[in-house]
C-alpha cells in the first residue's frame, strides 16, 4: 500500500513537473498593459513557456506567496521595499530594481471642477463641498500609501495645513471602512478604480502616471517635490511618513516617502526545476532591452542596469 502511495505521488510530482512550462508572475495592478506585452514578446522567443499572469496590489500579491503559500514563479512589485520587507530571505533571494514612475491625478470630463483644477489648485478643489476623490488600500497596494505621503507632501507644498486630515481623516495609518465614504472611495488596487471613475462615479483619482497615460485619462502632472518622481527630491520626500500592516497582526511598518522604484524576483516556492529556469528567463527578459522598452512604451522609466541586492548569481 505504501508503494502504491509513494508511486502515485511521484507520478503526480512528474505531471505536475510536466506542466510546468506554465510560468506563474504575480505583479502589480500598474504592470498590467507592459506586462501583457512582454509576456507576449517572451511567449514568442521562448515558446515552450506558457506565462500566466495574475495582477493585485503589490503587498496583496506578495502575501499570497508568503502568508497563503500560493504557488508562484515570479513576483513583480510597483514598490522594490515590498519585497524586501515581506519576501526576503523566506520567499526571495533577490530583488532587482527595473522601473520607475510618479502619482499623477487622473480624471475625466465628467469630474468636478474638470474645467478649473491644475497643478497648483487641485487640493483646494479636492476640499470642495461634492467633490469625491478615490486612492487604493494602503495595505494592499503600494498606491495606495503613496497616495498618502504625496498628500502629506502637499500639504507642505501647498502650504495648506490640515489638507491631508481634511480629506483624509485616517491619522497615521488606514484600517478598512475608516474611509468617509461621501468624501473618499477606497478599492484594493489602482487598477480597480478605473472602471468607476470612467463611469462617472466619482472625481479624481490618486494614480501612477503610466497608467492615466495607458488608459487615456487626463491626468495632471504634479510638482517634483510631492510625485515621488526624482532621486533630486528623495530627502525631501522622507519628511512624509504613513503606517502600513506590517508581517503579523498588530505590527506595524512606516513607509516615508521616496523615488517610485519597481522591483522583480523569483519566488522561492517553486516546484520543479523548470519552473525556476523558466522564472529566471522571465526576470531576465524583464531586464533586457526589449523588455525595458516596452516599459518605456507604456510610460514608465527604467533602471538600466537594474539595481540587483541579494545574491544575483540567480540571474546568472
Amino acid at each position: 500500500m505504501k508503494k502504491i502511495v509513494f508511486l502515485v505521488l511521484i507520478l503526480a510530482v512528474a505531471t505536475t513537473c510536466y506542466a510546468q512550462e506554465k510560468i506563474v508572475v504575480f505583479h502589480a495592478g500598474s504592470l498590467s498593459v507592459p506586462f501583457a506585452e512582454i509576456e507576449q514578446a517572451f511567449e514568442t522567443q521562448y515558446p515552450q513557456y506558457d506565462v500566466t499572469r495574475e495582477a493585485s496590489g503589490s503587498r496583496a500579491a506578495a502575501r499570497k506567496i508568503t502568508d497563503v503559500k500560493k504557488p508562484a514563479d515570479v513576483m513583480a512589485s510597483a514598490d522594490y521595499k515590498v519585497i524586501d520587507n515581506l519576501m526576503i530571505p523566506n520567499d526571495a533571494k533577490f530583488n532587482a530594481q527595473f522601473a520607475t514612475n510618479e502619482m499623477a491625478i487622473a480624471f475625466t470630463e465628467k469630474a468636478k471642477y474638470a474645467d478649473q483644477i491644475t497643478a497648483e489648485n487641485w487640493p483646494q478643489i479636492f476640499l470642495k463641498e461634492g467633490v469625491k476623490v478615490g486612492h487604493s488600500d494602503p495595505n494592499m497596494d503600494p498606491c495606495g500609501y503613496r497616495s498618502m505621503l504625496v498628500t502629506k507632501l502637499a500639504e507642505n507644498y501647498y502650504n495648506i495645513p490640515g489638507l491631508f486630515d481634511k480629506l483624509f481623516g485616517y491619522g497615521d495609518s488606514y484600517q478598512s471602512g475608516e474611509e468617509n465614504k461621501s468624501k473618499v472611495i477606497v478599492r484594493p488596487k489602482e487598477t480597480d478604480l478605473l472602471g468607476l471613475i470612467e463611469a462617472g462615479m466619482y472625481d479624481y483619482l490618486f494614480i501612477y502616471k503610466s497608467v492615466a497615460e495607458q488608459h487615456h485619462l487626463k491626468y495632471l502632472t504634479l510638482p517634483e517635490e510631492v510625485s515621488l518622481k526624482s532621486a533630486e527630491f528623495a530627502d525631501q520626500y522622507e519628511h512624509a511618513t504613513f503606517k502600513i500592516n506590517g508581517k503579523k497582526p498588530g505590527e506595524w511598518i512606516t513607509k516615508k516617502g521616496g523615488p517610485m522604484v519597481y522591483g522583480i524576483t523569483v519566488a522561492e516556492n517553486n516546484i520543479c526545476p523548470a519552473n525556476k529556469q523558466g522564472a529566471v528567463l522571465f526576470v531576465k527578459f524583464v531586464l533586457s532591452e526589449q523588455g525595458q522598452a516596452i516599459m518605456q512604451k507604456n510610460g514608465q522609466g527604467v533602471i538600466n542596469p537594474a539595481v540587483i541586492s541579494g545574491d544575483p548569481s540567480i540571474l546568472e
